[in-house]
């Protein structure tokens, strides 16, 4: 019984492994094509236009505002590197 309820407590959460993992990709291969769109939007101030063209692609409203944040913060990651 308890077994079940640490799996559902775990569920969903992004161990070390997985982080590091999704790092090295996304480092090697780079951005998608939609995901530099978004950036070149995002640079130059337009962030709502940037949210409709991501919820055409993805679908969704909530994933397209998580995808938005995850593109900002590498912009801004990108910003600090580069000074």
């Amino acid at each position: 019984m308890f077994e079940s309820l640490v799996s559902l407590v775990k569920k969903g959460r992004i161990t070390k492994k997985t982080r590091i993992v999704r790092e090295v990709v996304r480092e090697v291969v780079g951005f998608s094509p939609y995901e530099r769109r978004t950036m070149e939007l995002l640079r130059i101030s337009k962030d709502k236009k940037a949210l409709k063209f991501l919820k055409k692609r993805i679908g969704q409203h909530v994933r397209a505002k998580r995808k938005r944040d995850e593109i900002q913060r590498v912009l801004i990651e990108m910003r600090k590197h580069h000074k």
